[in-house]
């Protein structure tokens, strides 16, 4: 009797071991599953290893703030940014404006959501040789038609694409139809070095450059001047894939900007430099995305 009762049992006890295995790797693998990682990245600097050093106090910072792994991965150029958000190789950026509108025109849904205090009030100076008699005027200066133009460079945010823009808002005309001849010089610096030597007429700067340029006594106010100042308009700034919702769950993407705003600490905003961060839209951006439409460089 005790054999036989025995041998029930054991029997029972092997029919029910694969539905406890099969339970217990299920809570292992629920219970031992890591959190996919959030991975950012930035449009490089010149010094790429001191870039890296910044940014992955600022991974650490996001990865406590959103309670998931948060990683920095560095690019090489800004069009290699711009591919790993396609890519989806990053998931979130700090874009400059061209750069920005690039990256999310090619990933449906994705969003501007953060900008420095700073970027909301960036402004290009129209400059110009002192031999052209133009004047600073608030009024945008119309005879620049029929000059010698440089632009920095063909992707420069602030030296080609919103210049175009005020181009053509107060002219009605494309630049290469306004002036007599139109270049890229490269560097804002350069820009100003060669409508001070008199090589170009008239040409465009941002202000930080100018300022910056300025304070170095590279520039020689009795040779080259500023005669009009843009309005502000909004560049840099945070942009975030458009699926980031369905990867990391409902409301995550307003918690990553939130956690962008609330970044106060000084030695964090040093990395970019920036004062603080407030709130972005893609709206902000569409004179920038509907130009570099029109001039094809955006499809």
């Amino acid at each position: 009797m005790i054999s036989t009762t025995i041998r029930i049992t054991f029997l029972l006890t092997m029919s029910l071991l694969p539905l406890y295995l099969y339970a217990s790797n299920a809570n292992s693998s629920v219970t031992t599953q890591e959190p996919k990682t959030l991975i950012f990245s930035s449009i490089p600097d010149y010094n790429q290893a001191q870039l890296k050093q910044r940014f992955d106090k600022i991974a650490r910072y996001l990865s406590s703030e959103l309670a998931i792994p948060v990683k920095y991965a560095p690019v090489k150029s800004y069009a290699s940014a711009v591919t790993a958000f396609k890519n989806n190789q990053i998931q979130l950026a700090w874009f400059s404006g061209l750069s920005g509108v690039r990256a999310r025109s090619l990933v449906p849904g994705s969003e501007a959501i953060a900008q420095g205090i700073e970027d909301a009030e960036f402004k290009t100076y129209f400059i110009a040789n002192r031999s052209t008699g133009i004047k600073l005027s608030t009024k945008f200066p119309s005879k620049i038609a029929g000059k010698n133009f440089t632009f920095a460079s063909k992707g420069s945010t602030s030296g080609r694409i919103m210049p175009e823009f005020f181009i053509r808002e107060h002219l009605k005309q494309s630049s290469d139809e306004v002036f007599n001849r139109v270049d890229f010089s490269g560097s804002q610096s350069r820009v100003i070095s060669l409508v001070q030597l008199g090589a170009y007429q008239v040409g465009v700067v941002n202000f930080k450059v100018w300022q910056r340029d300025l304070a170095a006594r590279r520039i020689n106010l009795n040779k080259v001047s500023i005669i009009w100042k843009s309005p502000t308009y909004s560049n840099y700034q945070w942009s975030v894939r458009g699926d980031i919702d369905s990867v990391w769950g409902k409301g995550f993407k307003q918690k990553i900007k939130q956690a962008l705003i609330n970044m106060k600490d000084p030695k964090l905003l040093k990395a970019f430099p920036r004062s603080a961060f407030i709130s972005a839209s893609n709206n902000d951006y569409l004179p920038i995305l509907n130009t570099a439409k029109e001039i094809g460089l955006i499809e």
